[in-house]
């Protein structure tokens, strides 16, 4: 009965549309996508987020004095993570409850390897070695202790810290001419602190877990010349992205998140908070708050763009969810009244600085019209950082060509 109800479901999704019980399959080349290799054959250094192309735009333009970048430079480089005198504060076990709480090094760790990143920027735009060396003893302070996270948020503090010291490491390594001899011990630590604890994704969790931790993991696949951890990651990439983002496409119920229980239109329904009237860009989190929202579209976007610095750009497979994501979120943003259909009437924005990335990506090299986008980026300019791992994208991806 069961197979002779799944041949007539697809017959009628062939002839007419999926029906409204019915959870629509991937799409033929996203299920192609999914199963290919992705790893480029040589990987591409510095490639985790920024590439040597981008960092030399970004240093030509700073050094002009050219704008938004310079307000962005001044921005970075009079924030505590630029200090010269800041002090590491390592852990050998990293213990993060839910909203983390308790906060047993877990805002240190994040604000550690956001301040290695912000060093390795600093280093690359003045040259001036005092910050590649402290951005050195930040990254070897914590090589050389931390053992393990642990509570309930662990996966996702080892996301976002994971996020950003591979961004700061591939700078570094492949940039910094004056020597690295911990190299080699900070590449173990994320090989085998990091890598276990994101590497296998969280399917039933809210969708920005599983984006940050695969975006953590595709940084450090990339700094590790893992080939393996990369198609991995991409795979898991490429199942949750139409899980989180829903297009009209995808019939009248979202995709569930591969490798879940989730499966009915009902629990798809609890699982989008509620959500029963869908709409291109809506997300799986946008009826629980903008502000988690934005964390997912950030670390898909940032996904995307290291996988376009390798090589093997996984922005065509999923441009389209993006740019109505981005557009469908700045425009409530913007002003535009919340309708009825949408969370009851009521959203809890807070976005966040996120934009930039995506903007540039999809606006600026593949020329997509973002009217909302543009308006919500260009107001937010210089975007900073969150202080977890979405970090000083005005000045390195504002019309950035490369």
């Amino acid at each position: 009965m069961r197979l002779r109800a799944l041949v007539l479901t697809l017959a009628a999704a062939v002839a007419v549309s999926v029906p409204a019980t019915t959870v629509a399959a991937p799409a033929p080349a996203e299920a192609v996508a999914a199963a290919a290799p992705a790893a480029p054959a040589t990987f591409t250094h510095p490639g985790v987020v920024v590439s040597r192309p981008q960092l030399d735009f970004v240093r030509a333009k700073v050094l002009a004095g050219a704008q938004p970048w310079k307000a962005a430079y001044d921005q970075m480089t009079t924030s505590p993570y630029a200090s010269l005198t800041r002090a590491a504060k390592p852990r050998a076990v990293v213990e993060c409850g839910s909203s983390s709480n308790p906060d047993n090094g877990c805002t240190d760790e994040r604000q550690d390897a956001v301040a290695a990143y912000t060093q390795a920027l600093a280093w690359y735009i003045t040259r001036d070695e005092r910050h590649a060396r402290k951005a050195i003893e930040i990254m070897d302070a914590w090589s050389a202790v931390i053992k393990d996270h642990t509570n309930s948020n662990a996966p996702l503090q080892t996301g976002w810290a994971g996020s950003s010291w591979p961004r700061a490491a591939e700078i570094i390594k492949h940039t910094y001419t004056g020597g690295w001899a911990g190299s080699g011990r900070f590449a173990t630590m994320l090989r085998d602190v990091y890598l276990p604890e994101v590497i296998n994704g969280a399917a039933t969790k809210n969708g920005n877990w599983e984006l940050i931790m695969t975006e953590a993991a595709i940084g450090i696949a990339v700094h590790l010349e893992d080939r393996a951890a990369y198609d991995k990651a991409v795979r898991t990439y490429l199942g949750r992205v139409p899980a989180y983002i829903y297009l009209t496409s995808d019939g009248s119920t979202p995709k569930p998140p591969p490798n879940s229980a989730i499966d009915t239109r009902d629990e798809i329904v609890a699982y989008w908070q509620g959500q029963s009237t869908f709409a291109d860009g809506i997300t799986q989190e946008t009826c629980r708050d903008f502000g988690h929202t934005g964390w997912g579209l950030a670390a898909a976007v940032h996904t995307a763009e290291t996988s376009r610095i390798q090589g093997a750009d996984l922005y065509p497979q999923v441009s389209e969810r993006l740019r109505h994501a981005l557009g469908f979120h700045t425009r409530y943003e913007n002003g535009t009244a919340v309708p009825s259909w949408l969370c009851g009437g009521t959203v809890k924005k807070g976005l966040g600085r996120v934009t930039e990335v995506g903007y540039n990506a999809l606006a600026g090299r593949m020329g997509i019209a973002m009217t909302h986008t543009r308006t919500y980026t260009e107001g937010h300019r210089p975007s900073g950082t969150d202080a977890y791992f979405v970090s000083w994208e005005t000045l390195t991806h504002a019309a950035n060509p490369n």
